[in-house]
């Protein structure tokens, strides 16, 4: 069953945010723009690279009014190491959330339960909670900031919108299409 158009489950966790232990649960989630990453774990090796890319494309996501959180099914006394010893990881503006019992992680179905970690999944989930975009990669797979960013900004320009949709490589100012009988077979 697909998470699309579904609400975020009830949780309960403690992120690692600008130099504090923060409690984050479901309701951070709510009145707000979210896209929540799951990554695999710290200390890992796309894993830095993906964050960092987010960390270095954060001020477009605030632009747009949007929070990120980073999950994985490390603790948050992990995130806080990785942090104090990364360079990369250590200029992220947004909370690192830790997932050790895997909850939220089987939430969004992205835990590998062989392993313990997570998938590469991604999630933008709108003001009232639901999930409009999911994406989940294989763990060798890095994901793009920028590509994400866009994927955004099409999601609150449908949901602001209505009647109207964003066609294949659609960006900000760009033609939308209005579905209807008059379109079909002709685009």
């Amino acid at each position: 069953m697909s998470l699309i158009n579904t609400k975020v489950q009830p949780f309960n966790a403690t992120a690692y945010h600008n130099g504090k232990f923060v409690p984050v649960s479901d309701e951070n989630l709510k009145g707000k723009w979210s896209v929540v990453v799951f990554y695999p774990a710290d200390f890992t090796f796309v894993c830095p690279t993906e964050l960092g890319d987010l960390a270095d494309q954060y001020a477009e996501f605030q632009k747009l009014g949007v929070e990120i959180y980073g999950v994985s099914t490390d603790t948050h006394f992990t995130h806080k190491a990785w942090h104090d010893t990364s360079d990369t990881i250590a200029k992220i503006q947004y909370p690192l959330v830790g997932d050790p019992t895997g909850a939220i992680t089987r939430n969004f179905d992205v835990m590998i339960e062989e392993e313990g970690l997570a998938l590469r999944g991604t999630f933008v989930i709108n003001p009232e909670g639901e999930i409009k975009l999911c994406e989940i990669h294989d763990n060798g797979i890095g994901r793009d900031a920028k590509e994400l960013l866009r994927k955004v900004q099409a999601a609150q320009y449908v949901a602001s919108h209505p009647g109207e949709v964003c066609p294949a490589k659609w960006t900000p100012g760009a033609e939308t299409l209005k579905p209807s009988l008059d379109l079909v077979g002709k685009i």
